[in-house]
């Protein structure tokens, strides 16, 4: 059986589930650096991550979970350029032992975004 995550508290778009969570797993769609009221953020590629790291808080919270809960991250970036900057912020957000993560350069993401950061967390 699976059940929807929601919260006003991160983007919402059309059509997509916030987040789903079936049998312990929380599958939380991929999160741009955009506010809840929709406006992208722009800015370095800390503040970008930070928007993001928020919005997947929130997200988690709604399922009753934390960041500590994240087993898996899946980073897509359309410059692999952002990567140095993303590896000094992105360890912060998480305790050890970290989640597996992959990254992918992609050519473009939703409302010109150029960070998208989705995650599989278990309760």
């Amino acid at each position: 059986m699976k059940t929807q995550a929601t919260t006003p508290n991160a983007p919402d778009a059309p059509f997509l589930s916030q987040a789903i969570i079936s049998n312990g797993t929380i599958y939380v769609s991929g999160q741009i650096h955009g506010k809840p009221d929709g406006t992208v953020v722009d800015g370095t590629v800390k503040e970008k991550v930070e928007q993001i790291m928020q919005n997947i808080s929130e997200i988690l919270k709604s399922a009753d979970a934390t960041l500590d809960d994240i087993v898996k991250v899946v980073i897509y970036v359309t410059d692999m350029a952002q990567m140095p900057e993303l590896n000094e912020v992105y360890p912060t957000y998480f305790n050890k032992p970290f989640p597996v993560r992959e990254a992918v350069c992609v050519q473009a993401l939703p409302l010109g975004a150029t960070i998208e950061i989705s995650v599989v967390a278990e309760k």
